[in-house]
């Protein structure tokens, strides 16, 4: 393995682990002080300045051969091959005579599309995070095994803003032509696992499989469903379904054969996570999990899942096998979809808990990805804010959106798959005046919309949003479903109502590219 590593440039790393087992990789960050572990034995630790992920700091190598392909702007932001390579030739300077801790394996639990990934690190735990976040490969598989992607992982290393044309001391720069990550001074295991789904969604669209930041299952008829939703709609507590198979919990393709999973593991949001509200991902934090910035007791060593003290992005990446029924990568497929869900979170209590969308009118939820955040969550943030993130993932779209909008419609054409639109945000009135969407609820909701059960109920075309809203849903009081019926001024709902679509609206014309018809399928103004 040191010739390999040599070969990138590292001409003289310290020692080179490769392929350990989570408990060594454990073991060697608890030597390091890299971290300490809880009372269910995860590893817990710190990333310090940068707890989540930092997208002003993300770049990619502009060259000939891509430079009309990319969606250059604001998410793709080019680097020069000059200065990517000088940036290169430090960070590879940097790793000499440390030790590095290195893993093989695959992004894609299909063969015929898996992406064969080296992670290079300088840290046992973000070892550890690649580890269990992509497919283990087989010994087989390891005898003869060839990257077709190298990430290579510094955190300790700074670049310098004037001299490498950076904007902070962090980088992550995606290579095309060299088919290669760099990622600079960020300890955030999300970088690692971002940036090869970036790659993913530029390679897979040219051999017709569609890419999507989206959970999946599959029900014991075989019935598999996808869960769009941006953080903390619930997409991965809605997909890990007690009476459901997990297929993975972030991102998968859509092939002429099926769903499949892009990963091994799940890295999940710890922010107040209980037994009672998420039973298998509070299970699946033991031995071999990677905790990040999670508050542990002092004495107990008990983790305290309310404590935002460091961040409110607490993480846990585990193995997908920690969950309960779930489907191992790489020893079966998902179905075609269905159903397809999109989730948002709508602080302003005003969207249908559950509506149904057709083709032009999923291609255009799909494209707007709307959730809203907070008040209190973000520093200046003092009442809900409305949140667009194109294709529910666009800080990891290289592609053009109208390209994988057009994958989407293409799928629900040729499989028939039904789409919905779950509100898992308030109802009664926007945050501070409603409430929460009950959990039971929601998950009455999707099990309706999965098992086929909704299909029964008559719908009303809703005149502000302009989709397909239930009269009724098993399990479901009928008032629920009718946000206006929710709010005690119904004067104050259709102001709020239609302030909304209004944002809907304004946020689309940014799509001057997208054809008339999936304009026309979006609320109305």
């Amino acid at each position: 393995m040191k010739s390999k590593i040599e070969a990138l440039g590292i001409v003289s790393p310290k020692e080179v682990y490769a392929n350990l087992t989570p408990a060594k990789l454990v073991e060697f960050a608890i030597k390091n002080g890299e971290g300490i572990l809880s009372d269910t034995g995860a590893l817990v630790v710190e990333t310090g300045k940068y707890t989540g992920r930092s997208p002003d700091d993300r770049f990619v190598v502009d060259y000939p051969e891509i430079h009309d392909e990319i969606d250059w702007g604001k998410v793709n932001v080019p680097i020069t091959r000059e200065k990517a390579d000088k940036i290169f030739t430090r960070l590879t300077s940097y790793l000499q005579n440390r030790d590095l801790y290195v893993f093989e394996g695959y992004a894609g639990a299909d063969k015929n599309y898996a992406l064969p990934i080296r992670v290079v690190c300088e840290l046992a735990s973000s070892c550890l995070f690649a580890t269990q976040a992509f497919i283990r490969p087989s010994k087989e598989e390891l005898q003869n095994f060839v990257p077709g992607f190298t990430v290579i992982c510094a955190p300790g290393m700074n670049t310098i803003p004037e001299l490498d044309g950076t904007n902070s001391e962090a980088a992550i720069i995606v290579d095309f032509e060299k088919k290669m990550v760099l990622i600079a001074a960020s300890r955030y295991s999300g970088e690692i696992k971002k940036s090869v789904f970036s790659v993913m969604n530029y390679l897979l669209p040219h051999k017709d499989v569609f890419p999507m930041h989206c959970s999946a299952n599959i029900g014991k008829d075989g019935d598999a469903a996808l869960f769009f939703g941006l953080s903390g709609t619930g997409k991965t507590t809605l997909s890990a379904d007690p009476n459901r198979f997990l297929i993975g919990d972030d991102e998968h393709g859509w092939s002429k054969d099926g769903v499949f999973n892009f990963e091994g593991g799940c890295y999940a949001k710890c922010i107040d996570l209980s037994a009672e509200n998420e039973p298998e991902i509070y299970g699946a934090v033991k031995f071999g999990t990677l905790v990040e910035n999670v508050i542990l007791d002092d004495e107990t060593r008990k983790p305290d899942y309310t404590d935002r003290k460091l961040t409110e992005n607490t993480r846990a990446a585990y193995p997908v096998e920690y969950i309960p029924n779930c489907v191992i990568p790489g020893t079966s497929k998902g179905a075609h979809p269905k159903a397809v869900i999109f989730l948002t979170a709508d602080a302003f209590g005003v969207l249908p808990p559950i509506s149904k969308l057709d083709k032009n009118m999923a291609m255009y939820h799909f494209v707007s990805g709307y959730t809203s955040k907070l008040a209190g969550t973000e520093r200046g943030v003092k009442e809900p804010q409305t949140t667009f993130s194109t294709c529910f993932g666009a800080p990891f779209l290289p592609l053009h959106p109208s390209k994988y909008a057009e994958m989407l419609g293409k799928r629900i054409d040729e499989h028939g798959s039904n789409v919905y639109l779950i509100n898992t945000g308030w109802s009664g009135g926007p945050y501070g005046v409603g409430k929460r969407m009950s959990i039971k609820y929601t998950r009455a909701m999707v099990t309706a919309a999965l098992t086929g059960e909704l299909e029964k109920s008559e719908f009303v075309l809703d005149p502000i949003f302009n989709v397909y809203v239930p009269k009724t849903c098993p399990n479901v009081p009928d008032e629920v479903l009718s946000p206006r019926d929710m709010w005690a001024d119904k004067a104050a709902y259709d102001k709020q109502a239609k302030d909304l679509a209004k944002r809907f609206v304004e946020n689309f014309k940014k799509y001057d590219k997208m054809p008339k018809n999936i304009v026309d399928a979006g609320p109305k103004a």
